[in-house]
Formats: C-alpha cells, structure tokens, sequence
C-alpha cells in the first residue's frame, strides 16, 4: 500500500475514536485497540490490556460525555516501519466552561490488514496556542 493509502486507513482510526467518545459508544471504542495494548489517560491513569482498557472505558464513557464534545487533529505520522506509525493528535475538548487542548500520541500497528491502537499515551497541553480553561475539566483529574 501507498503512504497515502495507509494515511486514509489511520484518520478512519482517528475518526471511528472522535465518533466513539462523542457518542458514547464504549464497545466502538474497544474494538480499536490490540488485546495486549497499552492507554495512559489524561489524568494519568496506567491502563494495561484491553481488559484493564475496557473496564475504564466502560466506568466513564457512559455521561463522561456529557454537555461536551471531542475532534482530534492529525498533526503529524512517524512510521516506524511500514506496519508501526506513531501519530501525534491535537485533541481539543469543547465543554461548558470552555476549551481544553490535549496533545495524544498513539503507537499503531497493523495487524491483518487493520490499524489498531497499541500504546496511547494522552496528556494536557496547557501551553497551547488556543485559549484553555483553568482547572482543567478533561485534564485534571486522575479518573
């Protein structure tokens, strides 16, 4: 396949997470990712396995939504090798006080012909151009 090619595959990844959390869909979500992955949450929370991933997702999608939505900007693609990509995000969060920016990396690889997360890792990005709200609503806590 082209870079091209596997760039178009990624931003469905990108989209299919964006469309997941705003809709509250936690088995979308799930189905992202290898069973052996790794998610680091914005709040820093260590999640390792889809097991670990899956129970989370479950306690906090459901509402964790509410009143506030997500998109998430590709900012740039490393590939590692023709099957690993590190991509770099922006992930701006639109809530009831206001803006909050993030700035995820995710590890992906390819397996049968599926790009799949495999060790993300969010976090805030306070000194981002775009005006962010003190207190952190997304980023501030630890769940």
């Amino acid at each position: 396949m082209t870079t091209g090619t596997e760039l178009d595959a990624i931003g469905r990844v990108i989209a299919a997470v964006e469309h997941a959390q705003n809709n509250e869909l936690p088995d979308e979500f799930l189905r992202l990712f290898r069973p052996d992955a790794i998610w680091t949450t914005g709040g820093g929370k260590r999640l390792y396995g889809l097991d670990e991933i899956a129970a989370f997702t479950r306690q906090v999608l459901p509402g964790g939504m509410k009143g506030q939505t997500v998109t998430f900007e590709l900012e740039h693609v490393l590939f590692i090798r023709p099957d690993v990509a590190a991509v770099k995000l922006r992930q701006i969060y639109r809530t009831p006080d206001g803006v909050d920016v993030g700035t995820p990396l995710w590890i992906m690889a390819k397996e049968d012909g599926r790009w799949l997360l495999t060790a993300c890792q969010n976090m805030g990005a306070p000194d981002d151009e775009q005006d962010v709200t003190p207190n952190r609503p997304v980023f501030g806590t630890t769940a």
